[in-house]
């Protein structure tokens, strides 16, 4: 007890510090004309960063799309919008990923990112250039270093606070309440960072000549993207919802803010570069690279691992470099996967690996042996609170084994017996002639002929019910517009 108020004096002193060291470090950013605290992050450190996450972030999104043609037109018009911005001198590296989700995104040190399902659906150049500018605008901000510094500086607070509570015997929930404030402190910034990122993209697009409008006409399609996925997947779009630990600005705030900087933006042309970007996004892949499998409806099929298998009606599938998820939206669920062969041949075969899985703890029992056109398979069943999980492991050879999980409701699990038996042995190979049939879809240009219509183009795409708004999406139309003879237009193709 003696040295209670001594412990107390170092403490509150070392809290009275911490303004103090954020003071001194921080600086006045060039891009932003805002004082910015990132002592825990140097430029040197941003520049490591970036160079250990860059291959991480290659294999996570699918590898780089394989088009060099197309990497050199992204990667040159972006090093010219980095010419003008405060970071000229800066080593930037453009990268496009072969993902068909549309997606862009940063990382310290020089590294941009952008998929080719953001390609797809960009209009021209110029919405390319806009996105281009935005994610330069994180790195010029060195918006990462402000968030880790923040994250650090917070973690050093909130550990200090939490000793000094419990020596003045402060009440237990004082450290959780700090916590969140400093989580929703931070969300929040997030959204000032992402604002100010769409102010620094139309600065630089200004500056390199493009029409400043372009960066609305983006986001008025990224909304038009979102309601046609809610639509495609059968639920409530929700690219307007807003709560308190949102980390993005809503679309809608973001085009009233995107238009109000271009009427005021000092424009130095008006490019928009169509025919440039039609040419190089001419046989571009849309949605799957066969590499990662491709879904067909239902169906989905992967010719390098020589396997297809079909979900249920109504469920809807996405699919990644590492899995399939197909849901209904009423809580039932099939995964497939692979399971790792080594740690299969290590357990002595698929029964006893199935045996060594657990879920939250849970194992599965009612193993029993199948056997699903011709390859040997396991299943078994467990519960996890109300949901009835089924896995299935099939073996095609010593060194690919697959995994499919079922998972439902427990009152939904008799309703879903017959379908998910249906999918279970729907699990088959594929011929050498049924692996050479199998291609990506493409996009491509079609001039418009006399008598062609929306409606009339749209139904030679492969995009079942929803290919007239595929078309509108793609080509910048509402329902209603007259497309004009000899115009080009983007169709889906197999």
């Amino acid at each position: 007890m003696v040295f209670m108020p001594m412990i107390k004096k170092i403490l509150l002193g070392f809290i009275l510090t911490l303004p103090l060291l954020g003071l001194g470090a921080c600086s006045v950013n060039p891009a932003t004309g805002k004082s910015s605290f990132t002592a825990f992050m140097s430029p040197e450190k941003e520049k490591e960063v970036g160079a250990k996450e860059h291959p991480k972030i290659i294999e996570q999104f699918g590898g780089v799309y394989d088009d060099a043609e197309l990497g050199f037109y992204v990667a040159r018009v972006g090093a010219n919008l980095a010419r003008f911005s405060e970071m000229p001198d800066l080593e930037y590296t453009f990268t496009i990923l072969n993902d068909e989700k549309v997606n862009a995104f940063a990382v310290p040190g020089g590294y941009v990112y952008i998929t080719r399902g953001l390609l797809a659906i960009a209009a021209d150049e110029a919405e390319m250039a806009g996105v281009l500018a935005h994610e330069i605008g994180h790195i010029t901000a060195r918006h990462t270093a402000q968030r880790y510094s923040a994250t650090m500086a917070t973690n050093i607070g909130l550990q200090v606070l939490g000793v000094l509570g419990s020596v003045a015997g402060a009440p237990s929930g004082t450290g959780q309440l700090a916590s969140f404030g400093a989580q929703a402190a931070l969300k929040s910034y997030s959204r000032e960072q992402e604002l100010e990122s769409d102010e620094l993209g139309v600065r630089y697009l200004s500056r390199a000549g493009y029409d400043p409008d372009a960066m609305t006409g983006f986001f008025h399609k990224l909304k038009a993207h979102s309601e046609l996925e809610a639509a495609m997947q059968g639920r409530k779009d929700k690219s307007e919802s807003f709560n308190i630990m949102s980390t993005h600005p809503l679309t809608s705030e973001r085009i009233s803010e995107a238009e109000r900087l271009a009427g005021k933006a000092e424009a130095t042309g008006n490019l928009r570069g169509e025919t440039a970007f039609a040419n190089q996004i001419d046989g571009l892949i849309f949605g799957d690279d066969p590499e990662q499998g491709i879904r067909r409806g239902r169906v989905f099929e992967h010719p390098e691992l020589g396997i297809r298998f079909e979900v249920p009606p109504g469920f809807i599938m996405t699919n990644s470099p590492s899995s399939v998820i197909a849901k209904d939206g009423d809580g039932a669920a099939v995964i497939f996967d692979m399971a790792q062969a080594k740690k299969v041949r290590e357990l002595g075969g698929i029964s006893k690996y199935l045996s060594s899985i657990n879920i939250n703890g849970f194992k599965f029992r009612n193993i029993e042996g199948l056997d699903v056109n011709g390859m040997n398979a396991v299943t078994g069943t467990t519960k996890v609170g109300d949901v009835d999980v089924r896995l299935l492991v099939i073996s095609k050879n010593r060194d690919q084994f697959f995994q499919l999980l079922f998972r439902t409701e427990s009152k939904r699990t008799a309703e879903m017996a017959v379908p998910f038996r249906r999918t279970t042995y729907s699990f088959r190979q594929l011929s050498e002639d049924e692996i050479a049939a199998i291609h990506p879809l493409r996009i491509r240009f079609k001039t418009v002929g006399e008598g062609d219509n929306a409606e009339k183009l749209a139904a030679t795409m492969p995009m079942e019910k929803f290919n007239l708004q595929w078309f509108e999406l793609l080509n910048n139309i509402k329902a209603g517009d007259v497309l004009k003879p000899g115009s080009q237009v983007r169709v889906i193709i197999e």
